[in-house]
């Protein structure tokens, strides 16, 4: 759940950085969507990237250690998978909340800041 945490704090952050830009944006026809696309897309780009990295190592430590048990199992695929999907989900839905107020702000607000 501390991630969760981090990625908010990160959002807000980013979010409150690209005020004028999400403003000037709006202004000149962007959509909510685009918005959040625009936020929410390094987001994803970072948890692909963090999910391709540490898969393999996940996985290669989780053999190594249930190689010790008198037991043998192997681990499925679709544990990673699920893990992987689960992540990217909780993070579009952070992501999503916290940018979503931004986008729905009133453009003029963030310009008249200056």
């Amino acid at each position: 759940m501390r991630s969760t945490g981090v990625t908010v704090g990160l959002t807000t952050y980013i979010t409150s950085s690209k005020a004028k830009e999400i403003g000037i944006r709006k202004v000149l026809g962007s959509t909510v969507g685009q918005v959040l696309w625009l936020i929410s897309s390094r987001f994803v780009k970072l948890v692909v990237i963090a999910l391709i990295i540490a898969t393999p190592v996940a996985w290669y430590v989780m053999n190594r250690w249930l190689e010790n048990f008198a037991y043998k199992t192997e681990i499925p695929w679709w544990i990673f998978a699920v893990a992987g999907g689960i992540t990217l989900g909780i993070t579009l839905l952070t992501v999503t909340l916290q940018s979503l107020k931004s986008a729905l702000a009133n453009p003029t607000k963030s310009l008249r800041a200056e």
